[in-house]
């Protein structure tokens, strides 16, 4: 049965935090830097830095004996955690606008529940968490508006969005296979995952995008803050939450991404705040309590 206490909700608000925050920031590389080689940057900097903290740590890794099948769910993990999504997002959000990309992350949520309640033991459906989850997710379908179902014209459009849900798919089912996996070290874990997804990743970068371009140095700045911060550490933090919690808490976040973006934007950008954030941070925030009732129950009944 996953354990949720109120450090699993401080790491959960925490990635929501930091990867509402995250797409600024690659707006800002992507000044001076091509997609691929960007998700290549990020996720090879957040590698060597966690491949020398699990080297610190005496590269523990396996607390008690695999399986093969193990195995290869570490490396389907690897893949769907952060390489094919990345790849994804990066090509499907050039025909989409990015409304759509924006709810097709917080599908993320909904897409856990039937994987986790067919796949995982203690993961159980039951209508409160289903209503708990779609008012949830009307409620970012709120905040972004009308714009994230509008049409771009471009004619790869529809393939542009089914790479966003193939991504938002990835994140959904690497959940919910790392769950499975039997007791690991999570620094470890997470090590290893990273070290699959950046092969994956520079290597289609530089089979798509040719040898990495030139960066200046502000460029390179980003990218460091990418791989060390929303990568590396926050990839961390899910591992944390996922092994304790549970893939469906930790969907959550998914819901919390469009907020932090908006508000983010405003304070930050300048851009206008949408009439309809208070709405949908309403239903966003009711959404989450009623999926999340018992657990919010046993962490304030302690008080």
């Amino acid at each position: 049965m996953p354990e949720i206490t109120g450090k699993s909700w401080l790491m959960v608000a925490t990635l929501g935090l930091v990867w509402g925050a995250t797409f600024m920031v690659m707006a800002i590389a992507l000044e001076g830097i091509t997609p691929f080689w960007l998700a290549a940057a990020r996720i090879g900097f957040a590698t060597l830095l966690m491949v020398a903290f699990w080297g610190f740590r005496g590269f523990k890794l396996f607390a008690q004996q695999i399986e093969k099948q193990d195995i290869i769910r570490l490396i389907a993990i690897g893949a769907l955690s952060s390489a094919v999504p990345f790849m994804l997002l990066s090509w499907g959000q050039q025909y989409v606008t990015s409304g759509f990309a924006g709810v097709s992350m917080a599908a993320v949520a909904l897409g856990v529940l039937p994987l986790a309640h067919f796949m995982v033991p203690g993961e159980r459906l039951s209508p409160r968490k289903v209503a708990g989850f779609i008012i949830g997710f009307i409620g970012v379908v709120v905040l972004i508006g009308g714009q994230a179902f509008e049409s771009t014209g471009e004619s790869l459009e529809f393939f542009g969005r089914a790479a966003c849900l193939g991504a938002a798919g990835c994140y959904a089912l690497s959940s919910v296979q790392m769950r499975l996996l039997p007791k690991m070290d999570s620094i470890g874990l997470n090590a290893v995952t990273l070290m699959i997804g950046a092969v994956i990743v520079i290597s289609a970068a530089w089979a798509v995008e040719g040898a990495p371009p030139e960066t200046d140095r502000n460029t390179l700045y980003v990218l460091l803050f990418l791989g060390l911060v929303p990568t590396a550490g926050a990839s961390l933090l899910r591992v944390l939450v996922i092994r304790s919690a549970g893939p469906v808490f930790m969907s959550l976040v998914n819901y919390q991404v469009p907020v932090w973006s908006v508000l983010l934007g405003a304070l930050i950008l300048s851009e206008p705040l949408p009439p309809s954030l208070l709405t949908a941070l309403s239903l966003i925030l009711c959404g989450v309590g009623l999926s999340q009732y018992g657990a919010l129950k046993r962490l304030f009944g302690r008080g």
